[in-house]
């Protein structure tokens, strides 16, 4: 099958890039322009021509891509026209006439770098990952595991581990011959190596997700105190109703922000209190759940009531900061209650001291995104098959006498399995869909 696709944003463009793959690529383009097949990776202008009346579309560039010297490892054509949209879609209606041709699925292209070896599995995600980036620590991010460090890494712990199980099935084959104690020993010592490996990239704080997918901050605390005013104020837009009547937030509302480079994702939660309201008391169980699993939260009281015990102080005890709003009404010394607490004071109302907040915020995100290593993990599935390879090569350890070798060549096995699904080195067709699925259309 022959699939095609825009590859290049919708809408009108100077430019607009279709791609095609597949073995019909060379008659698609001998059709479309009349004539035979330009130089390989040569740009060629050419006329295009509708494939059934040979009516003139436009004028464009051909790229020509034989198969494998390509990115899908199959001939490759990209047709560049002019970006109007009855332009695009008049070749693409000339194309889909043909018979064995038709529309990629999301990612369908980059899929097939991955089944044609032009690819890892690493590095295919990267480039969704490099597609998807807001952020310039994000790109860097997504760089970084296209260049292979991180796949390079997984494969070198693999290889060892298969080495380890060449010594382990040799015993299995030859069970009347001794293994010499020094082969034992270095298979443990050898097999621990590859445990404190991978138990270091695991204790990793959670960077490279937290760089994918953005730091989170919720915005917390009591009715009425100013947490929808700080999020509009913090976006520099209405995200947020706010208003002066208690309890109007009943959902989290989130928004996503470019903060100095880094990509942070605030939410808005229900004001905390007692309420016999089915709906609102729904909010605040939600309000709970968004500050337990965030990267850092923003508690906003009102320096009126500063009451900071029960869910308040629980709320303070990791990785939040007390804003004080309203700061326009505090008359005297401010309470030996707020002082105890890592705390800023500001006035949504009056815009003062936001840029104060601002600034613990960024010192936050710095500590949080600090790292000197370049192997990631950004994706919960890299978390899972780690946890997985370390679990099993704890099993091994406990096992990996004479007596217990079967059982220990099965852990091994698990644990390189493991490593393997990381980078694409075993079958898995079963996760292929849930990973390209995310991808644009044409890419």
């Amino acid at each position: 099958m022959t699939i095609f696709a825009l590859s290049s944003g919708s809408g009108i463009a100077g430019i607009a890039i279709i791609r095609i793959s597949g073995p019909l690529t060379v008659s698609i383009v001998k059709n479309i322009t009349g004539k035979e097949m330009p130089k390989p990776r040569v740009a060629t202008l050419r006329k295009i021509n509708n494939i059934n009346t040979s009516e003139l579309i436009d004028e464009g560039i051909i790229l020509w891509f034989p198969g494998p010297q390509s990115y899908t490892g199959e001939d490759m054509a990209e047709i560049h026209v002019h970006g109007g949209k009855s332009v695009i879609q008049e070749v693409i209606n000339s194309i889909s006439s043909i018979k064995d041709c038709r529309l990629a699925d999301p990612g369908e292209f980059t899929k097939l770098a991955f089944q044609n070896g032009k690819i890892n599995l690493l590095k295919a995600e990267s480039i969704g990952d490099l597609i998807s980036a807001e952020t310039e620590i994000q790109r860097s991010q997504a760089i970084k595991i296209m260049k292979g460090n991180s796949a390079n890494k997984f494969n070198q712990l693999r290889e060892k581990l298969l080495k380890i199980l060449s010594f382990v099935e040799a015993k299995i084959d030859f069970p009347d011959e001794d293994l010499p104690e020094e082969n034992l020993k270095k298979i443990k010592i050898e097999s621990n190596e590859v445990f404190i490996e991978v138990k270091k990239i695991l204790d990793d704080q959670k960077v490279g997700e937290i760089i994918r997918e953005g730091f989170k901050i919720a915005i917390v605390g009591p009715t009425n105190a100013g947490k929808s005013s700080l999020l509009n104020n913090l976006s520099k837009r209405e995200v947020a109703i706010v208003s002066e009547i208690a309890g109007t937030t009943r959902d989290v509302i989130e928004t996503h922000l470019n903060l100095d480079g880094y990509p942070v994702i605030i939410s808005d939660t229900a004001g905390i209190r007692n309420s016999k309201n089915e709906i609102e008391k729904k909010g605040i169980r939600l309000s709970l759940d968004k500050a337990e699993k965030a990267d850092l939260k923003l508690v906003v009281i009102d320096p009126k009531n500063p009451d900071l015990t029960g869910f308040l102080s629980d709320l303070l005890k990791k990785n939040a900061i007390l804003v004080v709003n309203k700061s326009d009404l505090i008359e005297g010394a401010l309470s030996p209650e707020i002082k105890k607490f890592d705390h800023v004071l500001i006035s949504l109302k009056k815009n003062s001291n936001i840029n104060e907040l601002i600034l613990k915020i960024k010192k936050n995100l710095k500590n949080k995104f600090l790292s000197d290593d370049d192997i990631f993990i950004t994706r919960e599935r890299h978390r899972q098959h780690l946890e997985q390879c370390a679990d099993y090569l704890k099993n091994f350890s406990e096992k990996n006498d004479k007596k217990d070798f079967d059982k220990a060549a099965e852990d091994l096995r698990l644990a390189t399995r493991h490593l393997g699904m990381i980078v694409g080195k075993v079958d898995v067709e079963e996760i292929l869909g849930s990973i390209f699925n995310d991808f644009c259309i044409g890419k």
